[in-house]
């Protein structure tokens, strides 16, 4: 099966549909990692390495030799296991397909193809280069820059491809580019022919790099060319922009750290990457079930009692309901009871679950949402029973105000919320490398959780804050925020940090 070049969004539905069935993946070393979200938990993981070369996989040590690939294939799928063999690219085009499945075949092992989008026809579209065009170029040819020694075929014949009358594609070109520029020159290929090298197509960090074909070695080595590239060939690089679409997105370059407990990261992740950046994903803290349900059932048991149900955060909203669904109630037991929250990203939340908050305060604090509701009580507060959901640590100033009017509160922990102590060592180094330009933090407790996780390395990025509460106590921890979001929501602290990134483009900046 194929992965396509890089970019997860680029593998094919049918591809994801496999993924999420198979037992084992044996992978290319190029696939992208965030793939891997797509296979089951319980699924094995391999990389194919060379003899005696260990890959950084998700199960440390978890490699399978190159050699080996075909043996560990059919060993694996003669125990009735559904194996996924996921190569870079596309399975056809330089993945040494035909001796794989030479061995399944020999075996009677049954097998199915699943293409990919190749690197050569991904790299000229993120790079807006059109292989074909009806001027200059009516035929492409993709050929190999690193043929196999001792091949049964024919060698590449240079002089032929110096004459083709279209687009050359190299693969694997870079470390040969010398000897191949060479014949192709040779053959008649005139100096002048526009070249473009494409490196780490449809990843975040894309490079893309302009030369003629009489200075490519140069070229490839004044800017420190490693694979992988892929090297186009023609006059139809002429019709290429100084800046593809792929580039020119407006956080192409910045490397994103999202630090959202793992199973809430995605959404703002792939804001963010649909965006340009390089998003990296390291939670801060983790939230679980409560220690016992019971005082949360007993609260569900008793809905009709209370005039108001207040969520302190967005987490409250999805434990809280989800267990009201679990114990077999549904949305109607909320019928006569009004809804409070905290913010608009808690208030957007209820509406995951087609409800509306009744009241959300103008300032995303406790103090604030206090003070609306006994607003919203009227005169006679102590009348009024209340029910708020919260997490197992927080701040204890909404309950207090509460009851120092007179309401008959009740409190119910519906998550625990604990730090994580130990990040991914790659992304502990990454931070201290100063090669992450911006943390996003959501919340107080992920702030604590950070200071405590990374201390003085947190200072070589830039923070991106939700709130001015999360601000404030990032403030206070001596690791102040370079940008806070004016709505306090995830598209609100995307906006923040796209508006420090192109402050030209801000408006209340004047420019």
């Amino acid at each position: 099966m194929g992965a396509g070049p890089g970019d997860p969004g680029l593998l094919t539905l049918r591809g994801f549909h496999c993924l999420q069935k198979a037992d084992l993946v044996i992978a290319d070393r190029l696939v992208h990692p965030r793939i891997f979200q797509y296979v089951r938990a319980d699924a094995h993981i391999l990389y194919c390495c060379q003899h005696g070369q260990t890959a950084a996989t998700p199960q440390e040590g978890a490699f399978c030799p190159r050699e080996e690939i075909a043996s560990k294939m059919i060993q694996e799928a003669q125990k009735g296991n559904i194996v996924v063999r996921l190569k870079g690219g596309c399975p056809e085009v330089f993945a040494r397909q035909s001796e794989e499945l030479a061995a399944l075949r020999q075996a009677g092992i049954p097998y199915e193809i699943v293409p990919g989008i190749t690197a050569g026809l991904a790299a000229a579209a993120y790079a807006e280069i059109p292989l074909t065009d009806a001027d200059v170029s009516s035929a492409v040819a993709l050929l190999t820059g690193h043929e196999r020694t001792g091949k049964r075929g024919l060698p590449l014949d240079y002089r032929a491809l110096a004459q083709f009358p279209g687009t050359l594609v190299v693969y694997m070109g870079v470390g040969t580019a010398r000897q191949w520029s060479a014949a192709l020159l040779q053959g008649g290929r005139s100096p002048q022919t526009p070249v473009a090298i494409l490196r780490r197509c449809s990843w975040p960090d894309q490079q893309t790099i302009r030369c003629q074909l009489g200075n490519l070695p140069e070229t490839l080595a004044e800017h420190n060319v490693q694979p992988p590239a892929v090297i186009i060939l023609g006059e139809v690089v002429s019709r290429m922009p100084e800046t593809s679409w792929f580039q020119a997105r407006p956080l192409f370059g910045q490397r994103i750290l999202v630090t959202r407990p793992e199973d809430q990261s995605q959404d703002l992740a792939d804001q963010l990457a649909d965006l340009g950046a390089d998003v990296l994903i390291q939670p801060a803290i983790h939230i679980a079930d409560p220690p016992d349900w019971c005082p949360v059932d007993q609260a569900l048991a008793h809905l009709e009692t209370f005039d108001w149900v207040v969520f302190s955060s967005a987490n409250g909203v999805r434990c809280f309901l989800d267990r009201l669904l679990q114990t077999g109630g549904d949305m109607r037991r909320l019928g006569r009871v009004r809804l409070a929250a905290i913010g608009p990203g808690t208030a957007a939340q209820l509406a995951q679950y087609h409800l509306r908050a009744d009241l959300v305060p103008e300032e995303f604090r406790a103090e604030a949402l206090a003070e609306a509701l006994l607003q919203a009580l009227g005169n006679q507060p102590a009348d009024s029973r209340v029910l708020l959901v919260r997490a197992s640590r927080g701040r204890p100033v909404l309950a207090e105000m509460l009851q120092a009017a007179g309401v008959s509160v009740q409190q119910v922990v519906a998550y625990t919320s604990t730090d994580l102590t130990e990040p991914a060592p790659e992304i502990a180094q990454a931070l201290a490398d100063g090669r992450i330009h911006w943390v996003t933090v959501t919340s107080s407790s992920i702030a604590r959780s950070l200071v405590r996780m990374f201390g003085e390395n947190l200072r070589k990025a830039k923070l991106a804050s939700i709130s001015p509460l999360t601000s404030a106590v990032l403030g206070e921890l001596g690791y102040p925020p370079a940008v806070e979001a004016q709505q306090y929501t995830l598209p609100g602290l995307i906006e923040a940090i796209l508006q420090a990134v192109h402050p030209e483009q801000n408006p209340l900046s004047g420019g």
